[in-house]
């Protein structure tokens, strides 16, 4: 006799996504605020947009992402809990150039198993990203899709929803000639570029992950998982205390050409190598791979994960801010006009024309 055909026997297997449910209550508790309304396993997460009534003109910004083939070495590694902070990295720290506070976000896992703890393990990292921008994770979805995935396989993407004051809406409608560029250093590669870094490192050069790299100080496993630094109460901090202008979040297209985007067309920002050298990871991609310059710089963020463009005047309040909160910065260069000139010093310089693309240069060379 012909056994029963079951969701289980085509390879869903409904149980183990509730264990997954289960497993990760307890963290998802933690990555929440005040607004949140009801609780894991609903439909919808539920956010009272009542709050928003303080503003006088809100703008509800959104932004989506995931971690790209990053998640291969997690996968590698078995190490899962961290991935879920890359991506609160990059959905949050997009959100936050335009001045938007984070308020909450949902996630979508597909896998090709479910693994309950392995599932539970990336939602954790999530949650804990979460709480580190500020912001609630109000749902999710778990999804398997056995035929599709490897059994063992995994992606993870998220969405997220901020708001600002339109009157504080940052932007390139604010740059002007004279302002300064601050550096906000990375952790490392964050999440772009793996798949040139993986090539070089774990294709062509055979490196193992769990080999020993003294330029890194520990494995390679383990510099390539470090997780993305999240900068979105610092950035709103910072512009709640001084004059900023316009932020970049640095990720794929490298330093200058995320920079460009919030300069207008007319004016032109001047990065400056000389003022901080890159962790060891980018020169090691670099030499090991024998990749140029040029293509690390438009491929990796090189030891930069996000840039306020400020009032001349601010500069100074804005590093210490900065650094009072932990976080590398310097001074890393200026907006000029596009032959060169800056606005006096302490004064706005010429504004570019809003809405369009400026552009950006790296120049010099960084410390040997």
């Amino acid at each position: 006799m012909t056994q029963p055909v079951t969701y289980a026997a085509a390879g869903v297997d409904i149980e183990a996504g509730d264990r997954a449910v289960e497993l990760m209550k307890a963290s998802v508790a933690r990555a929440t605020r005040p607004e949140v309304v009801g609780g894991l396993g609903g439909f919808a997460g539920l956010f009272d947009a009542s709050a928003l009534a303080r503003y006088r003109r809100p703008l509800l910004a959104t932004s989506t992402d995931g971690v790209g083939t990053k998640v291969e070495v997690a996968r590698r590694m078995d190490v899962h809990d961290t991935i879920g902070i890359d991506l609160v990295g990059m959905v949050v720290d997009d959100l936050v150039v335009c001045g938007a506070e984070p308020l909450f976000m949902t996630d979508y896992v597909a896998c090709g198993r479910v693994v309950p703890e392995r599932i539970a393990a990336v939602v954790r990292g999530i949650a804990e990203g979460c709480v580190r921008a500020g912001c609630a994770l109000v749902g999710g979805e778990t999804a398997e899709h056995p035929g599709l995935l490897e059994p063992d396989a995994y992606d993870v993407a998220g969405a997220g929803t901020g708001v600002v004051e339109a009157d504080r809406l940052l932007g390139a409608e604010r740059v002007r000639a004279g302002d300064v560029l601050v550096a906000m250093a990375s952790s490392g590669l964050h999440s772009n570029g793996y798949s040139l870094v993986r090539h070089v490192l774990l294709e062509r050069a055979g490196w193992a992950l769990d080999r020993d790299v003294p330029e890194l100080g520990r494995t390679l496993g383990e510099e390539l998982l470090e997780p993305t630094r999240i900068y979105a109460q610092d950035v709103l901090a910072l512009a709640d205390a001084v004059e900023v202008h316009a932020v970049s979040h640095v990720t794929g297209g490298g330093l200058a050409a995320n920079l460009a985007r919030v300069v207008p067309a007319g004016l032109h920002a001047v990065v400056d190598r000389s003022t901080w050298t890159p962790a060891p990871v980018f020169g090691l991609v670099a030499e090991v791979g024998g990749v140029a310059q040029a293509e690390v710089e438009r491929t990796l963020n090189t030891g930069v994960g996000m840039v306020a463009v400020v009032a001349p005047a601010a500069a100074d309040a804005a590093l210490a801010l900065l650094r009072a909160r932990g976080v590398d910065a310097w001074v890393a260069g200026t907006v000029t006009t596009t032959d060169g000139t800056a606005g006096a010093a302490g004064t706005p310089g010429a504004a570019g024309t809003p809405g369009a693309a400026g552009t950006a240069e790296l120049v010099g060379t960084h410390p040997a």
